[in-house]
Order: structure tokens, then C-alpha cells, then sequence
């Protein structure tokens, strides 16, 4: 192939990390990798499913829709190990449950008949697992009193900060950068709950790219942390290294939507 086209479909404020994995591929397989970064994510996963991305950084939760189909075109590639010590140097993330520093809330369950929001259902850490927790508890329908799909989990923590919601449940990697890039908005937000840890968005590769291509991918990207510059790259990403992963890492993420399937979060 004379050229590689690499997307993602996590939040917008991880695309620079997709951008400079991008560039580093390209340098160390001597062909152009290109980052798809203009069209919104939704275009971005039809991209994946037709083979015009060839690369991609996904949630577990489509991931699991993607390879459990009887014509998967796909398959795992690399899963990213985090730096911050949270991770305990193992594939996962967590998801953070936020609200605003002023609030009375201090337990999950104090935001029963509260505004909740979302970033999009085919989010693990942000929808997914919120109603696998509300099954956890024996909520079945209707915990919040109001429930709105904010489009993504910057979105989510904007309309936070705004006071339009009381609480929402955001991915731990996603918040981490958004706080590093947005210091200011700290003191004005506050934990009350962390879930997890959730298998970590994989890197998947599309099968229509060469096997002999696809297998100098995955060995560039499992070698960084031993390569100067590609350590270098990683330092400035915030990642430890990439690692090996296996289709049954994400059974956690299909066992709990079967549970969470059964989970009406609002009333309206």
C-alpha cells in the first residue's frame, strides 16, 4: 500500500494523540500515514466499518459491536498503557463521575431524579457503564429525572460547568487532558465516584490492509517504548507504551451490556 489512513473515534481532545501516531508510523514504515481529523466521529466510524480508514482508535463498546459481526472487517491491533500511576501499568481507564465543586452531592446515589448527561450510546465509559451500574444498584427505570445526549464528554462537562446538568460520567483520559489543557476550570468541578477500571480503547486495523503490513504496524507500535524517538512520542502523549491485547480483554465491557440493557436511565 503506498498510503495509510489512520482516524479515531474517542474524544476530540485525543485526536492530537492519533495525529502524532500518525506521523511517527509514517516516519518508521517509510509511507504516508495520513490523519483523518475533519469529519465528526460518527462519519469517522462509517470510515472504519467501509476500509477507507485503515487504522483506528476505538471505544471498547464498538469495538465489540464491530468484531462480534458474522463479517467482521477488522481486528485488534494495540491497546495503550496510560503513564499516570492510576493505571498501574495495565490496559485500562476508568470513568469519573463529576459534578460542580458548589453542589451538595457527595455519592453517586444523591443524584437519583437529578439532570444527567451523556456523551453518545455507543460510549462505554459514558453510557455503557452508567446503566450497568444503575443495574448494580436494582435501578432499572427512570434513576434520573432528566437525561440529555450532550454529543461528547467535552460537551457533557461543558454543560456541567453551566449548571444545565447535575452530573455526568466521564472517561478518566478524557478528563485528564481536559483538565491539563483547561486548569482553570479544576476547582469548579469534583469527584464523587470512579467506576472501573474498563478495558481501554483498542487500536484496531482494518483487514483489508496486507497481513505482512498489518504485523509491521503492530511490531513498531509494541516497540516504541524501546525506540529513543518513539519514546520520546509517548512521553509527550502521556502513554507508557502499547501492549499486546486479546478479543477476551473486552468480554468485561460485553458482560456488563448485558446488564446495562436492561437499564432505562431517565424519564424523559
Amino acid at each position: 500500500m503506498e498510503k495509510l489512513t489512520i482516524t479515531s473515534i474517542q474524544a476530540p481532545n485525543q485526536d492530537w494523540i492519533a495525529a502524532a501516531l500518525a506521523n511517527y508510523l509514517g516516519e518508521k514504515l517509510g509511507i504516508a500515514c495520513e490523519f483523518i481529523a475533519d469529519p465528526p466521529w460518527q462519519e469517522r466510524e462509517r470510515m472504519i466499518d467501509t476500509g477507507y480508514a485503515n487504522i483506528s482508535w476505538i471505544c471498547g463498546l464498538p469495538y465489540v459491536h464491530k468484531i462480534d459481526r458474522a463479517d467482521v472487517q477488522i481486528e485488534l491491533l494495540v491497546a495503550p498503557v496510560m503513564e499516570n500511576a492510576r493505571y498501574k501499568g495495565r490496559p485500562v481507564y476508568f470513568s469519573d463521575v463529576i459534578v460542580r465543586s458548589e453542589s451538595n452531592f457527595t455519592t453517586f446515589a444523591d443524584l437519583r431524579g437529578r439532570r444527567w448527561a451523556y456523551n453518545e450510546p455507543n460510549s462505554h465509559s459514558g453510557y455503557n457503564l452508567t446503566r450497568y451500574m444503575l443495574a448494580q444498584m436494582g435501578e432499572f427505570d427512570g434513576f434520573f429525572g432528566y437525561i440529555t445526549e450532550a454529543g461528547s464528554h467535552q460537551i457533557a462537562l461543558h454543560l456541567l460547568l453551566e449548571g444545565k446538568i447535575d452530573g455526568t460520567s466521564i472517561d478518566s483520559t478524557v478528563l485528564e487532558i481536559e483538565l491539563k489543557n483547561r486548569p482553570e476550570i479544576t476547582s469548579h468541578i469534583r469527584k464523587i465516584a470512579t467506576w472501573g477500571p474498563s478495558p481501554i480503547p483498542p487500536w484496531v486495523i482494518h483487514k483489508q490492509v496486507p497481513s505482512n503490513l498489518r504485523d509491521r504496524v503492530r511490531r513498531i507500535l509494541l516497540r516504541m517504548d524501546s525506540d529513543w524517538k518513539g519514546k520520546a512520542v509517548l512521553a509527550d502523549l502521556g502513554i507508557k507504551k502499547f501492549t499486546d491485547v486479546g478479543d477476551a480483554n473486552y468480554d468485561p465491557i460485553r458482560e456488563m451490556e448485558i446488564k446495562a440493557q436492561q437499564v432505562r436511565l431517565g424519564k424523559k
